[in-house]
């Protein structure tokens, strides 16, 4: 499953994140940094897809 979540979180970091941790703070760090930069918002999505 982690895998699916690493390719959706390379297409909408958001969704990836979401995915893994629902609506907190790491959900809305990952929006702010997607909307500052796209690369940002994935390694930020990776990096909390497998931390858990």
């Amino acid at each position: 499953m982690d895998f699916i979540r690493i390719i959706i979180a390379i297409l909408l970091p958001p969704l990836g994140v979401f995915l893994q941790v629902g609506i907190g703070k790491h959900f809305w760090i990952n929006i702010l940094l997607t909307l500052l930069g796209y690369i940002p918002g994935i390694v930020h999505a990776v990096w909390v897809i497998a931390k858990k």
